[in-house]
């Protein structure tokens, strides 16, 4: 039986403040929950209207009403998980990485850190302002994928002085298919509507871009953008 308190917590952990005071974050839905139970993260609390998770010392068997109180979905699932925030593990500057400037969408950020697991990117660098990973929305766009990419919140000048190798993801820069990309390159990506900040393009003065074939469409979508980079950096 779930009581007051849980309910409380849990409901509290939509706000990224209270994520970080608790060091905790909300998963929903079979397929994500079955995805982080597999993984190396550490199981909290599970809740579920089924039996199927009884195996687990910290499972509560509860009701669907009692489930959508807890949800953060319009239509809830039959199971919901806590999980604790892992710590933070040291970037590997030997490898490629993808670093983003203040992306907002936490349906973009969760499909850009799924990407990152599908080309096989270990690490992926946030700015301080870009939407929080374990945002309930991000989580459910990740399919899982939250657990297997090392996401590191910082400020970019600290990457900046970390590598000489670095690449803005620009619309005016050099064509994507002429560019011979290093084994640990940067790439950055900027916001959704406002793309890179001039900040960064007096910091770093190489850019490329996507070729542009059709006439009535002035930007891709980020996380279309981030695809296809990634698509040529493994070719």
């Amino acid at each position: 039986m779930i009581t007051k308190n849980q309910i409380k917590l849990i409901r509290s952990l939509s706000q990224k403040k209270n994520r970080k005071k608790h060091k905790l974050f909300v998963a929903e839905g079979s397929k994500v929950v079955n995805e982080l139970l597999a993984s190396n993260l550490q199981l909290d609390s599970i809740y579920s209207i089924e039996n199927k998770y009884e195996e687990y010392d910290c499972f509560f068997r509860i009701s669907s009403e009692k489930l959508s109180i807890i949800s953060n979905l319009k239509t809830p699932n039959n199971v919901l998980a806590v999980f604790k925030i892992p710590r933070l593990k040291e970037i590997n500057f030997s490898k490629n990485i993808i670093a983003l400037e203040n992306i907002s969408d936490p349906g973009n950020m969760g499909s850009i850190i799924r990407l990152c697991d599908w080309f096989a990117i270990d690490d992926l660098i946030c700015s301080l302002d870009t939407v929080d990973c374990y945002n309930p929305k991000v989580i459910q766009a990740t399919m899982g994928s939250i657990s297997r990419v090392n996401i590191t919140y910082t400020d970019l000048n600290f990457i900046i002085k970390k590598s000489k190798n670095l690449v803005l993801a620009d619309l005016n820069g050099k064509h994507l298919k002429n560019y011979n990309f290093k084994k640990n390159q940067i790439i950055f990506f900027g916001n959704e509507s406002e793309g890179i900040s001039n900040h960064l393009k007096k910091i770093v003065s190489e850019s490329i871009t996507i070729k542009k074939y059709g006439n009535k469409i002035d930007s891709l979508n980020v996380a279309n953008s981030v695809a296809i980079f990634l698509s040529h950096l493994n070719d």
